[in-house]
């Protein structure tokens, strides 16, 4: 049998036997009556559902080609997020505008096993990055065509969306521009901070320790810390309002965002620089580069893997804080988030959580592989 295939199939079992599959309410905000498989589904569909999950365990217990367990997994993610939609169908009554139906611990605890199982066979089956990023393409587009089909409209997530279709794509649009702004910032300050650290060595530890400082308020307070000094800027300093410098919004929200970025990407620029072997250095030195060639031609592509593990860092820590900016006025998808929990309807958390977790593991998976393509073969899977 397979290690972690036995942890994978004792997942399955408690999703599948359980937990309950469906989650059925009068409204929004009223306590749920939780369905199993068999009482959410029409009995034709559980049974197919149950069976294709005793074939998929069979599967992931043995040890079975890679291949042949990444289909087990991609089929069962395919079949449990077509099943779920069509729970909302059996279970709404006819004409009932109120009633939801949402996915319950049994989905979610099947979601994850599987999505374990596909990682897993990601893993062994090691593929080049750009199949990574075609993989992660497909499982979007995937998800796209179910959302388009219509099959999940039943579900209280869409129905939520639905009512705010219009405010969910100008905060999605907030929450990336939040982001990937405040990336680009750390970027454009820290690389060049960092390459000033690694060469005036006096420097680095004070720029570094400051660094970790900021790392250490907690964003609720740093966002806080940030109101009366971007509120008196916007006061006294002539066109700043004019710019969006405000003490409550999104100036507050990206600052602080910008500063919690600089210490990875500045740490990692100076680990990258150190570890440039000496001998290209000397060799760059004996054919008569100077320091400024040495930087650009040699130290910064060698150390270009681990610097871009700093930004994978920054980005995924980003999306993820950016969520938090929604307390101070600063949008994003964080405004479902504590709407949903202002009122009790978790299936507006969702809204805004889903995507945000959805966009962390997309970034994440496509730096990961633009790290890959930028180091050297014999040095793959030692970059930090």
């Amino acid at each position: 049998m397979d290690k972690l295939g036995v942890v994978i199939a004792l997942l399955v079992a408690y999703g599948t036997l359980v937990a309950p599959f469906a989650t059925f309410r009068a409204n929004r905000i009223v306590p749920g009556e939780a369905k199993s498989i068999l009482a959410a589904l029409p009995v034709s569909a559980g049974v197919v559902l149950l069976g294709l999950m005793v074939v998929a365990a069979a599967i992931i217990l043995l040890k079975t080609p890679a291949l042949l367990r990444l289909a087990a997994a991609a089929v069962s993610l395919g079949a449990i997020a077509l099943f779920i939609g069509l729970t909302a169908t059996y279970l709404t009554p006819p004409e009932n505008t109120y009633a939801r139906v949402s996915p319950a611990s049994g989905f979610w605890v099947l979601l994850f096993a599987y999505a374990l199982l596909a990682a897993d066979s990601i893993t062994r089956l090691r593929p080049r990055p750009g199949v990574r990023v075609l993989l992660l393409i497909a499982t979007l587009a995937g998800a796209t065509a179910i959302l388009v089909s219509g099959l999940w409209d039943g579900l209280s997530i869409l129905k939520e969306y639905a009512g705010r279709a219009d405010v969910f794509w100008l905060e999605a649009g907030r929450h990336v521009a939040l982001a990937l702004g405040s990336l680009f910032a750390s970027v454009v300050v820290g690389l060049p901070l960092g390459i000033l650290c690694h060469r005036v060595e006096p420097l680095r530890a004070g720029v570094l320790n400051t660094l970790n400082l900021i790392q250490t308020i907690p964003s609720i307070a740093l966002f806080g810390i940030l109101i009366a000094p971007l509120g008196w800027i916007a006061v006294n300093v002539p066109g700043a309002a004019a710019i969006g410098i405000r003490g409550i919004g999104a100036a507050p929200a990206f600052v602080a965002l910008f500063l919690y970025s600089l210490l990875p990407v500045v740490a990692n620029t100076v680990v990258g620089l150190a570890g440039v072997p000496r001998e290209a250095n000397e060799a760059a030195r004996g054919i008569g580069m100077t320091d400024r060639q040495r930087l650009f031609g040699i130290e910064l592509p060698l150390a270009m893997p681990v610097i871009l593990t700093g930004i994978r860092i920054v980005l995924v820590q980003n999306i993820g804080l950016a969520t938090i900016a929604a307390l101070i006025g600063g949008g994003g998808f964080g405004v479902f988030v504590f709407q949903g929990i202002g009122q009790t309807a978790m299936d507006l958390v969702l809204l805004g959580a889903v995507p945000t977790v959805v966009l962390a593991f997309a970034a994440a998976i496509v730096l990961d592989a633009l790290i890959e393509m930028n180091t050297p073969s014999q040095n793959r899977g030692r970059t930090a």
